[in-house]
């Protein structure tokens, strides 16, 4: 990925398969950027991206979402004006296909509202279900966005900092529901992350990122331990 004569992500190729992939690097490393260009909201300036296999470089965002990839965003994407419960139940209906049809029963709608109800419950956002999504603190917001985004019920679950701006109460909430994706072990995650807390508890495997290069790339302990990631990551010059 260019951007003028700066290489944002430079030939960067990796293999992603089911568990928790932790991208991590120092501040300006590439991360985002790699996320934007596997989900869809960069175009590459050169390379693939494949998903199963199928070439979706020239695919949008949405076009993406659909083939099975699902984003949580390093800042909240949400309908400000609807309800915790609406937010959801466009994120149920669209992944059943419904789009805006306005030919849909009474019925389904009902079912709709049901399932988005059992992923607010997920969320622990039950109580607030009627509440405008601007009306919730940070904290909340970010459950809400996991929330749409295990109501799209995609293949690859990609989350950007998932933890940025919660309290240390909410944090645990949503590293239980990574793990409870993690452990049904048919999903991919990728997790971009700062707190190597968190990368050390959830991943299984972890990508190093600097100067838009992947510098390293293997088991959480090997990788922390390398002498690349010692100096590259966490300032620590080995000499």
């Amino acid at each position: 990925m260019r951007f003028g004569g700066h290489v944002a992500v430079d030939r960067v190729s990796c293999a992603f398969r089911a568990g928790v992939t932790a991208i991590v690097g120092p501040n300006g490393a590439g991360k985002t950027t790699y996320f934007n260009l596997i989900s869809g909201q960069l175009a590459a300036s050169a390379g693939r991206v494949r998903l199963f296999g199928e070439d979706i470089t020239r695919l949008s965002a949405p076009q993406r979402t659909k083939r099975g990839i699902g984003r949580a965003f390093q800042l909240t994407n949400l309908f400000p004006r609807l309800s915790v419960l609406e937010n959801v139940r466009l994120a149920v209906q669209a992944r059943a296909d419904m789009g805006k049809s306005l030919l849909s029963t009474w019925r389904s709608h009902v079912e709709l509202l049901e399932k988005a109800a059992f992923f607010l419950e997920r969320v622990a956002l039950a109580d607030k279900r009627d509440t405008p999504a601007a009306a919730l603190p940070h904290g909340d917001q970010r459950k809400l966005e996991v929330a749409i985004l295990l109501a799209l019920e995609p293949e690859v679950f990609m989350f950007d900092e998932p933890t940025a701006g919660m309290s240390v109460d909410e944090v645990p909430t949503v590293l239980q529901l990574i793990e409870d994706i993690r452990r049904k072990g048919d999903k991919t995650i990728l997790l971009v992350e700062h707190k190597m807390d968190v990368v050390r508890s959830l991943a299984d495997r972890i990508i190093v990122l600097h100067q838009g290069e992947l510098v390293a790339d293997g088991a959480p302990a090997e990788v922390i331990a390398s002498p690349v990631v010692q100096e590259a990551y966490l300032g620590i010059s080995r000499g």
